[in-house]
């Protein structure tokens, strides 16, 4: 292509933005548990924090959004808690150092895994459900 072509082209075209690696990575995060980018933005949630695919998250806050826990190990969805006014809230345990943390579910995660989450205590229950019968 011919220098004035080219320099044609430029003037009409529009201009993209791009973004380099630590902007990009501001803007998502990669699930250590399946492979997902993450978009940091969700719908009801201000510190995205956990895969919408597999709800695992890691362990980066001591406290939501201040990115001060040293550990940095994967945080396994264990249960899910409800709130006063209905919210449902997602509780993970650290497989590093095993603290359990209470973080908000996001609009877009995704319901499967949420409702298996929910009624794993009757799927599973911690005891046999036929010793309650002979009460």
């Amino acid at each position: 292509m011919s220098r004035d072509r080219r320099d044609h082209r430029d003037q009409h075209e529009p201009r993209t933005t791009r973004v380099n690696a630590r902007q990009a990575r501001a803007l998502s995060f990669r699930c250590l548990n399946c492979g997902l980018d993450v978009p940091m933005s969700a719908v009801g949630t201000s510190h995205r924090n956990h895969c919408p695919n597999c709800l695992w998250s890691r362990h980066l806050d001591d406290t939501p959004g201040d990115r001060a826990a040293d550990c940095g190990a994967r945080m396994e969805p264990l249960a899910i808690s409800v709130r006063k006014d209905g919210e449902w809230v997602l509780v993970h345990r650290c497989t590093g150092c095993g603290v359990l943390h209470a973080n908000r579910t996001a609009g877009d995660d995704n319901a499967l895994p949420l409702t298996r989450l929910a009624v794993r205590p009757l799927a599973q229950p911690p005891f046999p459900f036929e010793r309650l019968a002979g009460l």
